[in-house]
């Protein structure tokens, strides 16, 4: 007979039984994910933009050398928009458009400044009018920002939008050029230092954008669990001063980054009205590039502040993944407008070309499928977008359409509209782009046959039908630049005589 061993239950054994059953019992709420919560409520929004990052990434294959992991994987888990496009092609009247959801020619904001809750406040009808992340926080999200999301906002304005404004700290700067050389006498002395390029600092830690993503991660892991959030962050890069680190630099040898397709010559059959959208500017010209021979040292340092900015990025997406909160986070990262390389024989943005307008857009998260996207879309789109996809009510009086449809694989047929400064308007379709000046000049782009717009087929009599059905999609509102609009603004006299920034424009003058 097999003897059977019998458990005292002493009084010490109890008292250890009933500790482990109460440390089991607390034990789930520790070893789950700290967004587990929020999993089964609405979706958090993590709201990311890159200053001047053209189609540069991989996952819109801009360039070969492109080194953009973090952004690439969000594309993906979700949707990867291939042709997203600008409603302008500078800071301020871009990031006004996409916060608003409504248009620069509908708001007559076009240059650098005035802010857009200036701006609004002496609009007849959109005074009180409720930008993306003040809507947010009507209906109850947690909301804050840190860095670079409006270009400009007054202090009296910021409560209207983020309830959380969050400083990161500034950066290390040069002492002196890092690139050397000289710029073009019509760079502003104040400016020599901003166009800049070069290996700085030292240490990711002490650039700027690192202390961006550090300020986001804190967010992210201090964040209330009982509701949700809209966290928007802002990085620097790739806009110039373009510094990072000098391993960032070496990821492509000295003499070694390819550049973009350029093509001699390439502004001859464009009008002489388009220099006037970047009359004078920072930015040297494709010439000064070639006669410094700085053309592939710009192009490698571009591409080194790109994979520096991703990685930033990338730890801010490690972040969320860390709390738990990755699965019910929609993430949406895109650049605020395109930048020219030395295409168009240009340097900088400030123009109707697709490489001004061309800009990466992708989207992950709950309610989103993995899929691309090809038709033209709209950053105007994004605040219906987010807010449906969070399920909250449809906001009225937005120019911009939800991308849900597109998600759910129908097809667009409204194309992608640029404006630069009032009367000048791009309209881009999956096979064209159709220009139009202020002065009434024409430009046409076949993109099947000319996807790097080398030939301008505005002239040829053949292709007035397809000039025709294009113009119709034309902005119907196109209001003058507000009040107080000076930087980057191309205004037209009393007189006829067309202005840049305030002062005649002499076309015999033009800088090439």
């Amino acid at each position: 007979m097999t003897n059977k061993r019998r458990l005292a239950l002493t009084p010490a054994l109890i008292a250890g039984l009933l500790t482990a059953v109460f440390m089991q019992a607390g034990r789930p709420q520790a070893q789950q994910p700290a967004g587990a919560r929020a999993r089964s409520g609405p979706p958090n929004v993590l709201f990311v933009v890159f200053d001047d990052l053209n189609d540069w990434t991989g996952a819109t294959k801009g360039h070969p050398q492109a080194h953009t992991p973090a952004f690439d994987s969000v594309a993906r888990r979700g949707a990867n928009f291939t042709s997203a496009h600008v409603q302008a092609p500078l800071c301020n009247p871009s990031r006004a458009s996409f916060l608003s959801g409504l248009r620069p020619s509908t708001t007559g904001i076009y240059a650098l400044q005035p802010s857009v809750r200036t701006a609004l406040a002496n609009h007849p009808g959109l005074r009180d009018h409720v930008n993306l992340p003040g809507y947010f926080t009507e209906r109850g999200y947690q909301t804050a920002t840190v860095g670079k999301i409006f270009h400009v906002l007054e202090p009296e304005f910021r409560e209207r939008e983020f309830q959380r404004w969050i400083d990161a700290g500034r950066g290390a700067r040069p002492t002196a050029r890092v690139a050397g050389g000289v710029l073009p006498p019509e760079t502003p002395a104040s400016l020599a230092t901003v166009m800049d390029w070069g290996p700085f600092p030292e240490r990711d830690e002490d650039h700027g954008d690192y202390k961006v993503a550090d300020a986001a991660i804190q967010q992210i892991r201090g964040m209330s669990r009982d509701k949700p959030f809209f966290l928007a962050v802002g990085f620097s890069l790739p806009h110039v001063p373009i510094f990072a680190p000098q391993k960032w630099f070496d990821r492509i040898p000295a003499g070694k980054a390819i550049l973009p397709p350029l093509k001699g010559g390439d502004r001859e059959d464009t009008p002489p009205f388009s220099w006037n959208l970047h009359w004078i500017l920072p930015e040297p010209r494709l010439s000064w590039y070639e006669k410094f021979k700085e053309e592939e040292p710009f192009v490698r340092a571009y591409l080194a502040g790109t994979s520096f900015v991703d990685a930033q990025f990338g730890r801010v997406l490690a972040a969320l993944t860390e709390a738990g909160l990755d699965e019910n986070t929609i993430v949406v990262a895109f650049g605020d407008h395109g930048y020219h390389l030395g295409e168009k024989e240009i340097s900088g943005k400030n123009t109707l070309w697709e490489r001004s307008t061309h800009v990466p857009l992708v989207m992950a998260g709950p309610g989103v499928p993995r899929r691309d996207v090809n038709d033209p879309v709209e950053l105007l789109d994004l605040y219906p977008t987010l807010v449906e996809l969070a399920s909250l009510p449809a906001r009225s009086g937005l120019e911009g359409r939800s991308l849900v449809p597109q998600l759910r694989g129908a097809r667009r047929t409204q194309p992608a509209i640029t404006t630069a400064n009032q009367g000048n308007h791009a309209v881009r379709t999956k096979d064209w782009r159709y220009i139009r000046y202020a002065d009434g000049s024409e430009e046409l782009y076949d993109r099947r046959a000319d996807p790097n717009e080398w030939t301008n087929l505005a002239k040829d009599a053949s292709r007035r039908g397809t000039i025709r059905d294009l113009a119709r999609w034309l902005p119907k509102v196109d209001r003058p630049a507000v009040p107080g609009s000076t930087s980057r603004a191309l205004t037209r006299g009393t007189d006829g005589q067309w202005l840049w920034e305030g002062k005649p424009i002499v076309p015999s003058e033009v800088i090439k």
